[in-house]
């Protein structure tokens, strides 16, 4: 069975876009591949956070991973802080990336590009340990949206130039990106991609939303004066954006559903659309407090880490091996 690995950072809260998006293609990949998932805290505190809510988001986004379908006995989910090989591994991939590299990063280019103040150097050199991430498990697949590409092909440009210096040892990984609902977008500014760090609530969809808040978020999103329910990301991306947000949700084409709502107008899909999400997240928040009641979340992620632990350990030695850096037998 092929090896598939992803990992998620635990900063705001879970969106919308983060299920359709990511999470929503795991419950089926998990069946497919030994899948892999980490939470990403060592990636968070590349900017300053407040400890409590990062724990607090933790454990929320593990136990919404579940409550949304993860199969514990399928899927192996662990704590990025918890191994230390990641962050070891992070440093012998950093001294392997260039400058010019890591400057290409979108992140790290966009604050500067704008001027900003106060970029740490963990900003500039994150793609380095997300590269050790993803090569410390011989991942074949990393399932990523379409603005997260750079960083896998960063890493397979490091797996490549360590293989051809020191000998086959890393698997070059590839991307898998979902067709449908890769990429959902804001609310309120359907051009750009819906964010956890978006500033504007109405702009978002959490998952732990009031299911009636969410609805409301719905129903104010912003459209066009077009007037014609049709997918055109260019020049209707608010309606293409709902449309993509009712397909993923109801398992239903696109196609399928522009040809309901011909000679149809926007506040009947608005109203198809809020109730479909509002009946998702009752459904999805019932499993998620069950999930947190039930002590379930320590025991996985110990089964987890330790099974990842091992793994890492053994890719890790072997690495330090070849560079020369162990010199006990």
């Amino acid at each position: 069975m092929k090896k598939m690995l992803s990992g998620i950072k635990p900063t705001g809260r879970l969106t919308l876009g983060n299920y359709i998006g990511a999470i929503r293609q795991f419950i089926n990949y998990q069946d497919d591949y030994d899948l892999y998932i980490f939470i990403a805290n060592m990636h968070a505190i590349t900017v300053a956070q407040n400890p409590q809510e990062l724990k607090r988001n933790t454990k929320d986004l593990i136990a919404l991973y579940f409550a949304c379908g993860l199969d514990p006995e399928k899927v192996t989910v662990f704590l990025q802080s918890d191994l230390p090989q990641h962050t070891e591994l992070g440093w012998i991939m950093t001294c392997h990336s260039y400058m010019g590299e890591l400057q290409r990063m979108t992140q790290y280019k966009d604050k500067t590009a704008k001027g900003e103040t106060g970029i740490t150097a963990g900003l500039f050199t994150y793609p380095s340990l997300m590269a050790a991430d993803i090569l410390l498990y011989d991942a074949d697949y990393v399932p990523v949206g379409v603005d997260q590409k750079q960083h896998v092909e960063l890493a397979r440009n490091l797996a490549e130039r360590f293989n051809n210096r020191y000998g086959d040892t890393f698997v070059v990984p590839k991307t898998l990106t979902p067709k449908v609902g890769a990429k959902i977008m804001s609310l309120q500014n359907p051009t750009k991609k819906m964010s956890k760090s978006e500033d504007n609530p109405k702009a978002t969809i959490d998952l732990l939303d009031e299911p009636s808040i969410a609805r409301k978020k719905i129903m104010s999103a912003v459209t066009d004066s077009i007037g014609i329910i049709q997918y055109d990301v260019e020049n209707q991306p608010g309606i293409a954006n709902l449309l993509t947000i009712l397909s993923s949700l109801n398992n239903e084409t696109i196609e399928h559903i522009v040809a309901r709502y011909q000679g149809k107008g926007y506040g009947e899909l608005k109203k198809e659309v809020a109730q479909v999400v509002f009946d998702f997240l009752s459904e999805l928040q019932e499993r998620y407090r069950a999930f947190m009641a039930s002590g379930q979340l320590e025991e996985i992620l110990r089964a987890g880490n330790e099974k990842a632990g091992k793994i890492a350990y053994k890719k890790t030695a072997k690495i330090k091996r070849k560079l020369g850096l162990n010199i006990l037998k």
